[in-house]
């Protein structure tokens, strides 16, 4: 296995309370690895322990590692900025922002640098193809995002992720608040996202994680109880808790 993530004995806790309890598991790339488990499980804190984003919590610590490329992401050097450009993240609401479409996706490649007008031209262009968004907004780039359908913007806050070019795509529950029609074209969408990008999910949806993914990570109480091949998991679950979850005996 080719792993482009590997997190080490890792633990967190928000002030006195310990949320993740040395999780250990390798990610590999091009693969679509979702994390499932009950609310408040550890899963989403995991998810965004891989691009840093529990820096911006008040009382966080953490121990253990995160590797990316066999670097560990907490080393006291690590460029936090260009982390976040590797390892993008799509939240589990729509949060496109208050500009055009055109300004959404030029928005990361304008910070990261690039003025011309072409190669943003070109960018924006791609991105939205590469989220299957291209044909139903091309008309419209200089309109508001916020005029866009919940579907519509969460498939744009995934153009938004892969304009700058990452590596790795986080997406937190990422179709939780939107209907059957446009969470099948998100799924469709990651399917052929993996090609290209390494994508992580929290899901709470165990049909999804069946649908979708390579790999599947079973989190309860801040513990991995069990992580192996998605079809492995559902049809031979190697721990009574992982059975029990994915039965519907409890969660």
């Amino acid at each position: 296995m080719n792993a482009i993530i590997e997190s080490k004995e890792l633990k967190l806790w928000y002030g006195d309370y310990q949320v993740l309890k040395s999780i250990s598991m390798e990610i590999p790339e091009h693969e679509i690895t979702a994390l499932i488990g009950p609310s408040g499980c550890g899963k989403s804190t995991f998810l965004k322990t891989l691009n840093r984003m529990n820096d911006l919590v008040e009382n966080v610590r953490i121990a253990g590692e995160v590797n990316y490329n066999g670097h560990n992401i907490y080393a006291p050097n690590v460029d936090v900025t260009s982390l976040r450009k590797e390892i993008g993240m799509v939240f589990q609401k729509p949060n496109p922002f208050p500009m055009s479409i055109y300004d959404n996706i030029a928005y990361g490649p304008r910070t990261h640098g690039i003025r011309s007008k072409v190669k943003l031209d070109e960018i924006v262009e791609q991105s939205l193809r590469s989220a299957a968004l291209w044909d139903e907004v091309k008309d419209r780039l200089k309109k508001s995002a916020l005029g866009l359908s919940g579907g519509q913007q969460q498939r744009l806050c995934i153009a938004r992720a892969i304009s700058v070019h990452p590596r790795i795509i986080c997406m937190d529950e990422s179709t939780a608040s939107l209907d059957p029609i446009s969470t099948s074209k998100i799924e469709d969408l990651v399917t052929e996202l993996k090609s290209q990008y390494t994508v992580i999910m929290v899901t709470h949806n165990m049909q999804q994680a069946v649908r979708i993914s390579d790999r599947c990570a079973f989190f309860l109480l801040g513990e991995l109880v069990e992580y192996s091949r998605t079809d492995e998991m559902f049809s031979r679950p190697k721990n009574k808790k992982t059975e029990d979850y994915i039965t519907g005996r409890f969660g």
